[in-house]
């Protein structure tokens, strides 16, 4: 026979041979079990009593974990509650319900929609007093300029009317008064001028409109005694300068006329323009309350601010040709600035006082005036109505003083 015959078997013999053993495997590892088993039932208790073991067992056989390894499945499915209670939700907490959102409504034009009232713009709001069941609330001139009728969103989402009782585009402030039932909280005023650059601020509003209503930013103050150029009539020219704080809190379209808050809760300025462009980030700028506060009072009171006059229409000098510097108003060569008198108001307190047409007022109170805001600053943030001023100006090359006393502009 060849190499394979050599080795088969009967398939019989070895289909009879291969049960046979796999029968004693079985048995043999079922013993094994039985008895390791049998085992463990006996150490497992002796073992956990002597210490030996990371946890106990009790009567019935159950582990109580003490010092085992902790089950990661039930950490993850546990919910962990913190407490956070930080000098800032303290400040948040305590002016947050005092800001408002504002909404302007004004009547629609066009076939489809005249004769009815539609949003115009929204905007931010303070309230910051309550008193005979109404509550004032101040706000931007700007987020309210033009509205037929105005609207009051409170921070629990309730609608009040609310009426204009006072408008200042110079200031860029506006006050409304509204009816208080609704009203839980009123803002504190702090002192903006104890401000540091560096100190952390919070500015609350509602940037984009009232779906981000009662948002919350913080930063810090970036710059004091900031001054921004005003153009009160869109004519080109420079009208006046605000004195703003700048920070580095968010402050967006709809943030307008909230609040800017320090680390105590206090209103320190009320948020009010901020520079939108593509290279600038960062840059928001409130109204100091400080200079709000007394503008803030007069409208409310009187419903416009009393501000001091003196009753003519100027020009800055630096606008007149060196021609006519020299030859029509006469001026020394050094003397390049001050303020031109264009026309002077009959009756007014510089007719009354002896100014003219061509005079040139170059000092105020012995401060030197070089330009027209330099002008209305020291009238309105110096001076008062029925105030006494001296004015120093040249006519005709020769330099004058005069005393005049102040009246109220509106009444010119």
């Amino acid at each position: 026979m060849g190499y394979y015959d050599d080795h088969m078997q009967d398939p019989q013999r070895q289909n009879r041979k291969q049960k046979g053993n796999r029968g004693g495997t079985i048995l043999a590892s079922l013993t094994g079990a039985i008895l390791g088993g049998f085992l463990v039932l006996i150490s497992v208790p002796q073992l956990s009593n002597m210490g030996i073991l990371p946890y106990d067992m009790d009567l019935q056989g159950s582990v109580t974990e003490e010092e085992s390894a902790p089950d990661r499945n039930a950490i993850q499915g546990e919910r962990v509650s913190f407490d956070v209670n930080t000098d800032v939700t303290e400040a948040v907490q305590k002016a947050e319900k005092a800001v408002v959102g504002v909404t302007s409504i004004q009547s629609g034009s066009g076939f489809w929609n005249n004769n009815m009232q539609q949003e115009a713009g929204t905007g931010s709001g303070v309230i910051y007093k309550k008193e005979g069941g109404k509550a004032f609330v101040v706000t931007n001139y700007h987020v309210i300029q033009g509205a037929d009728a105005i609207e009051v969103s409170l921070s629990d989402g309730t609608k009040v009317q609310a009426k204009a009782v006072g408008e200042d585009p110079w200031t860029d402030l506006a006050v409304l008064e509204m009816d208080a039932s609704q009203v839980k909280q009123v803002a504190e005023f702090g002192d903006a001028e104890s401000l540091k650059t560096g100190e952390p601020v919070i500015a609350i509003g509602n940037p984009l409109g009232l779906q981000f209503s009662g948002s919350v930013t913080q930063g810090i103050i970036s710059g004091l005694e900031r001054t921004i150029p005003i153009d009160i009539n869109q004519d080109g020219v420079q009208d006046w300068q605000a004195d703003v704080i700048q920070t580095d809190a968010a402050i967006n379209p709809g943030n307008s006329g909230g609040a800017l808050v320090n680390m105590a809760g206090q209103v320190i300025g009320i948020n009010s323009m901020k520079i939108a462009q593509s290279a600038v980030e960062g840059i928001g700028l409130a109204i100091p309350i400080n200079y709000a506060e007394p503008i803030i009072s007069d409208l409310e009171q009187f419903g416009e601010v009393k501000r001091p006059s003196i009753g003519v229409a100027i020009q800055d000098v630096s606008m007149v040709s060196e021609y006519h510097q020299t030859e029509t108003l006469k001026l020394p060569k050094d003397v390049k600035t001050g303020v031109m008198v264009q026309q002077v108001v009959p009756n007014s307190p510089a007719e009354l006082g002896g100014l003219r047409e061509m005079d040139v007022i170059v000092e105020l109170d012995g401060e030197k005036i070089d330009t027209v805001i330099d002008l209305r600053k020291h009238l309105y943030e110096k001076k008062k109505v029925g105030d006494a001023l001296e004015v120093t100006f040249y006519r005709g090359g020769e330099k004058q003083t005069q005393t005049i006393k102040l009246t109220d502009e509106s009444q010119l």
